[in-house]
């Protein structure tokens, strides 16, 4: 199999409109390619969804959120509580939006997209704490807005996968069974970089083997955590509970391939129930390129 064609001319053409960045740039910097190139090849929301922003009061801060809601679907509506991807550094509500309007129409369920803080200015722990926090505001909040008591979801792609994870487990810790379902687009799960996927993915497209590792430091720059700490590393423990059944997406051709399938055995071996979508021909991050590939568009839907 070989990378999707549509794929790689999306690449191919926003390499050339957007030059790479220097190595020694900024968190900002990078930030602001990547919104330069959301925007670039942004979709326009199908009107068949509409979207709110809401705030979200938690302790000592207020975060920011916007909620999708398919038009036509029955109410009550399940919700999904989805972190978008980025690092934990860059991306914002604008450049997933696609991604979750389109996520929200597929599946016919809500679905609350968080704005939680970024590293490096506020790193690990502050990210995770947000994404714990943020899911139990909108559990706790679930009848006030019109959505479903008993069908809760958590999701993300590739780091927040990780702060899906995390949250998901917090959440269950404290109220067993509050979080249903995990849905997981090719997930980092492990600060390692020589696993046979990160060497044979190790220059992209999509990511690359030093962008992750750049990632990863800006993640923890305000020190390591302890290599037990489930919110650093969610692999490195045994679920006290049974974890929520996973939907776990992999990318073939993405450095962090080899996670989605430790992911999966590590959640199995803890009693979980896991389904998987392998996509042979997509790259790390495919979701938010469905509008410029069919194939993409399509292992969405899936």
């Amino acid at each position: 199999m070989t990378i999707d064609a549509s794929l790689l001319e999306y690449y191919r053409a926003v390499y050339d409109a957007f030059p790479l960045l220097a190595p020694d740039a900024d968190a900002q910097a990078v930030r602001q390619r990547f919104s330069e190139v959301a925007k670039a090849y942004a979709l326009a929301r199908d009107d068949a969804v509409s979207a709110e922003n809401i705030d979200l009061a938690l302790d000592g801060r207020t975060l920011g959120a916007r909620i999708y809601r398919p038009k036509q679907a029955q109410e009550p509506l399940p919700l999904i509580v989805y972190f978008h991807g980025g690092g934990w550094v860059v991306g914002d509500l604008e450049t997933h939006d696609a991604l979750i309007a389109r996520l929200a129409l597929d599946s016919q369920c809500a679905v609350a997209s968080v704005d939680y803080c970024l590293a490096p200015e506020h790193p690990f722990p502050a990210p995770c704490d947000d994404a714990l926090d943020a899911l139990i505001w909108l559990a706790e909040h679930r009848a006030r807005l019109g959505f479903a008591a008993d069908r809760l979801a958590v999701g993300g792609d590739s780091a927040s996968a990780h702060l899906s994870v995390v949250a998901a487990r917090g959440a269950n810790e404290r109220v067993a069974g509050l979080v249903g379902l995990q849905l997981l687009l090719y997930p980092v799960m492990r600060r390692q970089f020589d696993s046979p996927s990160c060497i044979a993915n190790a220059n992209g497209p999509g990511l690359t083997n030093d962008e992750m590792k750049w990632y990863w430091e800006q993640f923890f720059i305000g020190g390591t955590p302890d290599g037990h700490d489930v919110r650093a590393f969610p692999l490195a423990e045994p679920f006290e509970r049974t974890p929520a059944r996973a939907l776990i997406v992999a990318a073939a051709y993405d450095p962090l391939y080899d996670d989605a399938y430790e992911l999966k055995r590590f959640l199995e071996a803890n009693g979980g129930s896991v389904d998987m979508i392998d996509a042979h021909d997509m790259t790390h991050g495919f979701g938010r390129m469905h509008p410029q590939s069919e194939a993409a568009r399509s292992w969405l839907r899936a």
